[in-house]
C-alpha cells in the first residue's frame, strides 16, 4: 500500500509545529502543577530525603520540558514575526523533540517516587521507573526513528554519513 504524500508550505509547517506545542503544553503544565503541589502534601515530608530530591529533579526536568516546548512560539515572535523560514521550522521542531527527553526523565523519576511511596520497595520502584522511561523513549524516539529509516533509507544513511566523518588517507 503506497501512501501519497505532499510537501507542506513553510507557513503550514510552522502552523503544525505551533499546534503540536499547543497540544503537548497543557499536559506538561498539568503534570508540573501536580508535581509542585505535592511538596505541600503531608506525605511528602514523610519521604526520605533522597526521594524528595528525586522529586525535585523530576520537577526541574519538567520545567526544562516546558521551556523547550514554549520556545518555538517565542522564537517565531521575536526572530521572524512577519515570516517563516526553514531555519525557524527546523529549530522549533528540534526544540519540541528535545523537550521529550527531560519530560520522560521527569515522569520516570516521579513514577519511582510514587511507587516507592506505595510499595516501599526500591527494587520494584526502580523497575517501574526504568520501564516507564524505556516505554516513553520507545514511543517518542525509537519507533518514529525506525519508521523514518524504513520510509527513507537514503536520508538515514546520508545523516549517518554527515554525523560520522570518514578518515581521509
Amino acid at each position: 500500500m503506497n501512501q501519497a504524500s505532499q510537501e507542506n508550505t513553510l507557513k503550514e509547517q510552522m502552523r503544525n509545529v505551533l499546534e503540536e506545542a499547543r497540544m503537548v503544553l497543557p499536559g506538561i503544565q498539568a503534570l508540573f502543577g501536580f508535581q509542585a503541589i505535592a511538596v505541600f502534601n503531608q506525605r511528602f515530608v514523610e519521604l526520605s530525603t533522597s526521594a524528595q530530591m528525586l522529586h525535585l529533579a523530576a520537577l526541574i526536568s519538567v520545567v526544562i520540558a516546558v521551556g523547550l516546548v514554549m520556545m518555538p512560539a517565542a522564537w517565531h515572535r521575536i526572530v521572524e514575526p512577519r515570516q517563516v523560514s526553514e531555519t525557524t521550522i527546523s529549530v522549533s521542531s528540534k526544540l519540541i523533540t528535545s523537550a521529550l527527553l527531560p519530560l520522560a526523565v521527569g515522569i520516570a523519576l516521579d513514577i519511582y517516587v510514587v511507587f516507592l511511596t506505595v510499595s516501599d520497595s526500591v527494587l520494584f520502584s526502580s523497575a517501574c521507573a526504568i520501564t516507564t522511561f524505556l516505554l516513553l523513549l520507545s514511543l517518542w524516539f525509537v519507533i518514529p526513528l525506525r519508521r523514518r529509516v524504513d520510509k527513507h533509507p537514503e536520508q538515514s544513511s546520508r545523516h549517518q554519513d554527515d554525523a560520522i566523518p570518514t578518515p581521509r588517507h
